[in-house]
C-alpha cells in the first residue's frame, strides 16, 4: 500500500467488513441448504470468492458453488455466466467489490433471467450513494458517500482483498 492513495479500508478491516456480511447471509438465509455466491468479473469475483469461503468456515453443512459473472462494464450487451448450474429454486448472491449506480448489479442479472431462482440477493464491499438504477446491495460492508468525480477502488493481492481506496 502506498501512502498517496486515500485508505478507506484497510485488509483487516475488509476482511471483518466481509466476516460481518457473511453472518448476515447466514441469519438471512436460516434454513437454506445451498447457495451459489456469484462474482462479478474483476474485484467482484475476488470478494465473492473470499465469501464463499468465509460462509464455509461459518457452516460447513451449507452446499455451496461459487460462479462468475462476465461482462463488459461500459457497454453491458453480452453478459455470461458461469458454470452452467442449475440455478433454479436456488439462493443466489451476486457481489461486486463497489456499487455505485446499479447499473452493473442490473446487468449481472441478465443471465439469472433464464433461470427461475428463489431468491437474488446483492453484495458490494463498498456501496455508494449515486443510485440511477432500482439496484442496490441487501449487503454493504462499507457505505460512503462521494461526489460523481471520486472513484473508489479495491486493490487485491492474487485472491486476497488488500483493501479500498478513494481517488
Amino acid at each position: 500500500m502506498t501512502a498517496n492513495k486515500h485508505y478507506i479500508l484497510v485488509e483487516q478491516t475488509a476482511l471483518k467488513k466481509m466476516q460481518r456480511m457473511a453472518l448476515e447471509i447466514l441469519e438471512n438465509n436460516a434454513g437454506e441448504t445451498e447457495l451459489i455466491i456469484a462474482g462479478i468479473d474483476g474485484g467482484g469475483t475476488i470478494v465473492a470468492r473470499t465469501m464463499h469461503d468465509l460462509l464455509k468456515q461459518l457452516d460447513n453443512n451449507l452446499t455451496l458453488h461459487l460462479a462468475n459473472i462476465s461482462l463488459n462494464k461500459r457497454q453491458p450487451e453480452e453478459v455470461l455466466i458461469s458454470p452452467e448450474l442449475d440455478y433454479n429454486n436456488k439462493v443466489v448472491i451476486v457481489v461486486d467489490d463497489v456499487a455505485n449506480s446499479g447499473r452493473t448489479l442490473l446487468y449481472a442479472l441478465k443471465p439469472l433471467l433464464n433461470w427461475h431462482p428463489k431468491k437474488i440477493q446483492t453484495l458490494a464491499l463498498v456501496g455508494r450513494h449515486h443510485n440511477s438504477f432500482p439496484v442496490y446491495p441487501d449487503y454493504v460492508g462499507m457505505e460512503l458517500a462521494t461526489t460523481m468525480e471520486d472513484h473508489i477502488y479495491v486493490e487485491v493481492d492474487g485472491n486476497t482483498v488488500k483493501g479500498a481506496y478513494l481517488q
